[in-house]
């Protein structure tokens, strides 16, 4: 059977589909292109990331198409229920990228507090000719240690965002519709750790105590974040998005960096992706990256192995 990675796969999934019987195909197909591609040449299975979607035309076109995989945890960009009511199965790897998803907001957030993100873009330009000012204009940062990050969604990334926050001495809240409490593991390098039990507060409460904020949901209609929850934030707060575009409403975000209500943002993700908003790009408050949370080495190796341990036990292709 061929696999088709269409949005890449690591040499270690390639390694495991190969033992079980599979042939991988990584030629990029252009989206347009992919149904073809698949009937062409007898893809059963198709594994994106997010840059390729498989909707319902792509399920009608393929009727020998027997496995969707997501490398990651979203598929906003797969018709899942149809898929399934076809006979098709979804599968995604939602554990696979958590810890990788969780550092970049703590980069995001160590780039606003310290303005990063603008020294960087400035020092290149002016650091010969006004050390002395920039020294003075990136010199009220301030310490994450003993603010409370408030993290809306409390699935696996939203808690292993937390685990980080308590190990820098963060107070962390969060709030979940579908999370009532979750007891945190802190593991140090020894082996040693600490449980912390948190117990989830409805969003309001977020918005008023937290200093800084990060997204862990999925895609859905409407913006999480708008005009009106950001005015019932603290007054300089910062607002970190990993998750989805979409949740947080850009205009409402630019124009509260603007005024000063907002400290900085950090976003990796974003309503127009993938040609972000100028306003957006341009603005000095903005920390920005390219969608690339779960883009670790580490994360690419464990995302690459669970698609294929999953595949293969779905379609059984391992002699026993």
């Amino acid at each position: 059977m061929k696999v088709l990675a269409n949005d890449g796969i690591s040499k270690s999934g390639i390694k495991a589909l190969e033992k079980g019987g599979f042939e991988v195909i990584t030629t990029k197909v252009a989206q347009e292109q992919v149904a073809n591609y698949i009937n062409a040449n007898d893809v059963s299975v198709i594994l994106v990331r997010s840059a390729t979607k498989v909707r319902q035309d792509i399920i009608d076109a393929c009727p020998g198409l027997k496995i969707i995989g997501r490398g990651g945890v979203g598929m906003d960009n797969i018709d899942v229920d149809y898929a399934r009511s076809k006979g098709v199965h979804v599968i995604n790897t939602p554990a696979s990228s958590s810890e990788s998803v969780a550092e970049l907001v703590f980069a995001h957030l160590f780039s606003g507090v310290r303005f990063l993100h603008d020294s960087n873009r400035n020092m290149p330009l002016e650091g010969d000719s006004n050390f002395e000012g920039l020294k003075k204009a990136y010199a009220n940062g301030v310490e994450l240690r003993g603010k409370t990050l408030g993290i809306i969604g409390f699935g696996r990334i939203g808690r292993a965002v937390a685990k980080i926050g308590l190990g820098l001495g963060m107070r962390v809240i969060a709030s979940d519709k579908f999370v009532g409490n979750a007891e945190i593991k802190v593991d140090f390098y020894n082996g040693q750790f600490i449980n912390v039990d948190i117990v989830t507060e409805p969003m309001e409460d977020i918005f008023k105590h937290s200093d800084f904020i990060t997204l862990h949901v999925p895609a859905q209609d409407g913006y999480v974040i708008g005009a009106a929850e950001i005015a019932a934030m603290k007054d300089h707060v910062g607002i970190i998005n990993c998750s989805r575009g979409g949740v947080v409403d850009e205009v409402a975000l630019v124009a509260a960096l603007d005024s000063g209500k907002v400290l900085f943002a950090g976003l990796d993700v974003f309503e127009e992706e993938p040609t972000p908003a100028i306003p957006v790009l341009m603005n000095t408050k903005v920390s920005l990256t390219p969608h690339i949370g779960a883009a670790t080495l580490e994360a690419q190796d464990r995302i690459g192995t669970e698609l294929a341990e999953q595949i293969i036990s779905l379609l059984k292709t391992v002699p026993q």
